[in-house]
């Protein structure tokens, strides 16, 4: 933060002078103006940049912001809270406990912003990149309504369910992920040590080789003189995907691709609709408008096609539709979802419909995750028979070809 020289005087007149920091100028003269004191001067001191290597370092160490630390983030200020201790002091608390480093020091912006007079949501607001567009609106909300530790315990539910879906996704494909891996590997160790031993073998042999042995011996001696040209176009391939998910268009196409991989993309597309429709039930449970909460669970399901399909919902709202049939343009939701949010619109109970479609699609999730393994093993286990039956025609049939000459 900048650093000024100030003078001022309170109000007997006495006068006060010193070095402060803060975020501006006038925000240094709010501070005054709050403690009864008149501002004189207020100038900032130019400060020297010097190279710090430790201070350099420690910036390349920070980790990202995760969902459990904002679980125990939200679980410590709803604790807080709820004791009645003073917001600042809080904070300043979490601030030396804090084990995330880029949390940590977000926090002391945010101590810092408070005592420039600015509000919570404001001062969290400004840490965008490690408070969630939700969470800073949800504490707004609390902020008005005095409900501030009941917004941090339905904020860490949320997180909480969140990360659990997260990890089950994850969990179920382990098992897939790491077979497919052992596969490349081993056909490239196949590829590069096995078969370039019988090579020698067969060239002796003085015989037309089978069809299956002149492609696996191309494929081998292709790897062995190129392998490099491998390595280099795999290098190239995942800096140009790095670089495509960074930009706006090619997040948008990764994400509306993945929805669409077999057995995977369907878990994948209800396990965003159930954290939509827990966020967007708690945003509007909370009394967020209805429009302003669609915007905010836009952004806050962690899937840009799936944001923009929520966007297109809010748009039809803004038009005058009716939610259900802004939904129902999106083609997102199954008939059944669809027939409980009009039941919700016509009861006046879209909070509670918004819950049981959250609850639905989580159980099918569940239900689809437990399945996702037994689903995917006869597909395994057909490709390793496939490439089996492959490297034993190639490798072997020569030598019965062979022995039978021989006999």
């Amino acid at each position: 933060m900048p650093l000024f020289k100030y003078k001022a005087r309170d109000v007997d007149g006495t006068l006060l002078e010193g070095e402060t920091e803060a975020i501006s100028a006038d925000a240094l003269a709010t501070q005054f103006a709050n403690r009864n004191a008149t501002p004189i001067k207020i100038s900032q001191i130019e400060k020297k940049e010097q190279l710090d290597i430790g201070k350099y370092f420690r910036s390349k160490r920070k980790s990202k912001v995760k969902l459990d630390d904002l679980i125990l983030f939200c679980r410590q200020m709803y604790t807080l809270s709820s004791s009645g201790v003073a917001l600042i002091r809080a904070i300043k608390g979490l601030v030396e406990t804090s084990r995330n480093q880029t949390l940590g020091d977000a926090l002391r912006t945010v101590v810092e912003d408070l005592e420039s007079g600015m509000d919570l949501s404001g001062a969290f607001s400004r840490n965008r990149d490690v408070f969630p567009p939700l969470l800073c609106r949800m504490v707004q909300v609390g902020e008005v309504t005095g409900k501030l530790d009941e917004v941090f315990m339905q904020l860490a539910i949320y997180f909480e369910r969140e990360k659990e879906t997260i990890s089950r996704v994850k969990a179920a494909l382990r098992y897939p992920t790491f077979v497919v891996i052992a596969i490349s590997i081993a056909i490239t160790i196949i590829s590069l040590f096995v078969i370039p031993a019988f090579e020698k073998v067969f060239a002796g042999l003085g015989a037309e080789l089978p069809l299956a042995t002149r492609i696996l011996m191309g494929l081998s001696s292709f790897m062995q003189n190129f392998w490099y040209v491998l390595l280099g176009l795999l290098i190239l391939s995942v800096i140009l995907v790095k670089r495509a998910l960074k930009t706006e268009r090619g997040l948008y196409v990764w994400d509306r691709y993945k929805l669409k991989i077999p057995l995977v993309g369907d878990i994948l597309l209800r396990a965003t609709l159930a954290r939509f429709s827990r966020g967007f039930n708690m945003s509007y449970t909370a009394g967020i408008p209805l429009s302003q909460a669609l915007g905010f669970t836009s952004r806050a399901v962690s899937n840009s096609y799936i944001g923009g399909k929520i966007e297109q919902i809010r748009n039809g709202i803004e038009r005058g539709d009716t939610l259900t049939r802004s939904a129902t343009q999106t083609g997102m939701f199954t008939p059944l979802v669809l027939q409980m949010l009009a039941v919700g619109e016509e009861s006046g109970s879209v909070d509670t419909m918004l819950n049981d479609v959250a609850d639905f699609y989580e159980r099918e999730v569940e239900y689809d995750l437990k399945n996702l393994s037994s689903a995917i093993e006869p597909i395994l286990i057909i490709v390793i028979g496939v490439m089996v039956l492959i490297l034993a025609m190639g490798v072997f049939l020569p030598m019965w070809n062979l022995g039978s000459t021989m006999r």
